[in-house]
């Protein structure tokens, strides 16, 4: 584990998801780690390898569109992050997520304090469930999934079941 990441179980100003609820992790179990080279026109590496990736600015956005970008990036993991989730609660609740699904959509645009912010849209396709019970398990996923613990109150998430 990395020494410069550490878990302050003490409350304090801005600490929890605004909703009452503390979500900040009590222990750190594993630390992922990335270097960015060149911002959004160059490349990020991951520390143990396995992430070379070549990054480029989309052509929405002014650039080429000639390598992945950070929003492909967050929406591969909030999508894959969820599905976990999702998978978790439905096997600890005894149902069958055969063939389930969760897709990300990530927008990023210029919001009122002359910065960016982003906005989120996940899919989830549980083919196999009563709606109603699929219902209750997305409402439970979003309630375990790290991602969203991270995002609530701070971006637009959205979560379309069908």
């Amino acid at each position: 584990m990395s020494d410069d990441l550490t878990v302050d179980t003490e409350p304090g100003p801005g600490t929890g998801t605004g909703t009452g609820t503390d979500t900040r992790p009590t222990k750190i179990m594993y630390v992922a780690e990335a270097t960015a080279h060149g911002g959004r026109n160059g490349f990020v590496t991951s520390q143990d390898g396995h992430i070379q990736l070549k990054v480029a600015m989309p052509p929405q956005l002014g650039g080429d569109g000639d390598g992945t970008n950070p929003e492909q990036l967050f929406a591969a993991g909030y999508s894959s992050c969820f599905h976990n989730a999702l998978i978790l609660v439905g096997n600890r609740m005894g149902y069958d997520l055969t063939g389930s699904t969760v897709a990300a959509k990530v927008g990023i645009g210029p919001n009122k304090t002359r910065g960016y912010g982003l906005a989120v849209a996940l899919s989830v396709s549980l083919p196999v469930l009563d709606p109603d019970i699929a219902a209750k398990l997305v409402d439970a996923a979003h309630e375990v999934c790290p991602y969203s613990n991270a995002t609530r109150g701070n971006i637009d998430v959205t979560i379309l079941l069908g």
